[in-house]
């Protein structure tokens, strides 16, 4: 009877020992994360603008915690592949995506199916930057300012193609909400890409084009696209004489792209908290201001919880949109 005992007090040792052992190991990523790699996936192909953000933003972490952040970029599927593996992934801060509009409010309209739930499966982490794009057009397009090419729109009765990166891209949803709201016809040319869209636009295949200003921009500044407006509620600070959409001829017409990060929804409140605080400290940097400034995006800060409503926000808005273009894709 001793004996046993014995072994059941130290059962109960080991055991509260091991409870100690596992919250201290729960606590740790909290108290002292990062302590290893981050990796964050970018859902797109080197390259893009959503690839130019996770580098500046990862190198950014990696110098201010001394800690590699490995950028893996997993395009695929509009960026599904790569939205539902960090869904899937541990969910220990560790795994990381670079999400933007077109993975977390687009593509749950767009597709017939998506393996994961944007606001169910994700942690909020926070925002980098809202870009604008440009209304570009090729140089023979003979419309020198918006109004005017609402007129040669008008008056080309549906016969005119306009470019986009993809089906369901920002870039093709920003023309079929103008579309909508200014009441014309064009015809759509989705290519695998913004960059192919673009060469296509200078080669003149395609003549019309709602792209990224980080894309289009040196374009535009070597004239060999014309940019007539952009589609933000405010002007560009890049480039304030060029007007916006919804001030020369659609009110209330906006359409801007945004980046940020997220996390699986699992992950450390703590943890995400640290990722907020850093993430909104870089951003408010005068560097980073003035970086992301040159690019044509505007530097965007939210909270946690700020950001969470924002995508519940934009899954609304663009719900609307792509329902209304028929826009569908298995």
């Amino acid at each position: 009877m001793e004996r046993l005992l014995r072994i059941a007090a130290g059962l109960v040792l080991s055991l509260t020992w091991l409870g100690v052992l596992n919250t201290a190991t729960a606590a740790q990523p909290a108290t002292k994360y990062p302590q290893r790699p981050i990796r964050l996936i970018v859902p797109y192909p080197p390259g893009g603008t959503a690839d130019v953000m996770a580098r500046i933003i990862g190198q950014k972490l990696a110098d201010n915690w001394n800690r590699t952040v490995v950028i893996d970029n997993r395009g695929g599927a509009g960026g599904n592949i790569a939205t539902e593996m960090v869904a899937r992934a541990e969910p220990d801060g560790y795994t990381l995506l670079l999400c933007n509009a077109p993975v977390l409010a687009i593509n749950p309209t767009l597709y017939k199916i998506v393996p994961f739930d944007p606001v169910k499966d994700f942690a909020p982490v926070g925002t980098i930057a809202e870009v604008p794009l440009f209304l570009v057009v090729h140089p023979s397009v003979p419309a020198k300012n918006f109004t005017e090419f609402l007129a040669y729109v008008k008056s080309r009765g549906g016969n005119i193609n306009y470019a986009s990166g993809s089906v369901g891209s920002t870039t093709h949803l920003a023309a079929e909400l103008f579309k909508s709201m200014a009441r014309v016809q064009m015809n759509h040319i989705p290519y695998k890409g913004s960059g192919p869209a673009l060469a296509a636009m200078v080669a003149g295949e395609v003549t019309i084009m709602f792209e990224l200003m980080p894309s289009a921009m040196s374009f535009v500044k070597a004239d060999r696209l014309r940019a007539l407006a952009v589609t933000s509620g405010k002007r560009s600070p890049l480039m304030p004489t060029l007007p916006t959409i919804a001030e020369t001829g659609l009110p209330g017409y906006e359409v801007a792209s945004w980046f940020a990060l997220c996390a699986p929804s699992a992950a450390p409140k703590a943890v995400v908290a640290k990722l907020n605080g850093e993430l909104v400290e870089i951003i408010k940097t005068r560097e980073m201001q003035e970086r992301l400034s040159r690019l044509g995006a505007q530097p965007l800060t939210m909270t946690t919880a700020e950001f969470g409503s924002f995508i519940k926000a934009e899954i609304v808005k663009w719900s609307k949109v792509v329902t209304d273009s028929g826009a569908k894709l298995d």
